[in-house]
């Protein structure tokens, strides 16, 4: 089982509901979030393409933070989500400095956090927040090694790409595009 996340950049509109969501679901204080959206223009008028999508931490099968860990509160467990165990973490950031998608913030209570892909609601056989609440349907959520699964059948009919490729990291969040 590898959980991932497929975003549909032709549907998201940048409402924002998806990081309100993750911050109320998660109890994020304020002024502080686990995903965010971010608008991309690229070409020269007339000819401008603009991107919006929904970033978050991209849950990487060879994840950077947690080989710099000095503690191990950064680690990987079944499914392939990365988590952080507040309790083990000395507040460090070498994570914050080893992640090429800016995916972490230092907590006000002393440690690194993260998006989880709302793993407490996935046990549960639900979807992560951002998901359930987007209006545009444009975020899907499931197992990749489930060739059945909503993100499994994204993928294998879209084109897509995923971030930073160069950085070797293996992210498990895809943008459809």
């Amino acid at each position: 089982m590898r959980y991932a996340m497929a975003i549909d950049t032709k549907k998201c509109i940048g409402c924002s509901d998806c990081v309100v969501a993750c911050q109320t679901e998660n109890n994020v204080p304020i002024g502080y979030c686990r995903d965010w959206v971010v608008e991309s223009v690229a070409g020269t008028y007339p000819q401008v393409d603009l991107e919006i999508r929904s970033e978050r931490c991209n849950h990487c099968d060879n994840a950077p933070c947690v080989r710099c860990c000095p503690t191990g509160a950064s680690h990987i467990v079944e499914g392939g989500v990365v988590l952080v165990e507040p309790y083990k973490c000395i507040g460090c950031g070498a994570c914050i400095e080893s992640c090429p998608y800016d995916a972490r913030y230092s907590h006000p209570e002393g440690y690194v956090d993260k998006c989880t892909f709302c793993l407490h609601r996935v046990e549960k056989g639900q979807d992560p927040a951002c998901v359930s609440v987007c209006p545009t349907k444009c975020m899907y959520f499931g197992d990749l090694d489930n060739t059945n699964s909503i993100v499994s059948k994204m993928l294998a009919t879209r084109k897509y790409k995923t971030l930073a490729p160069e950085a070797g990291t293996k992210p498990q969040i895809f943008y459809l595009i």
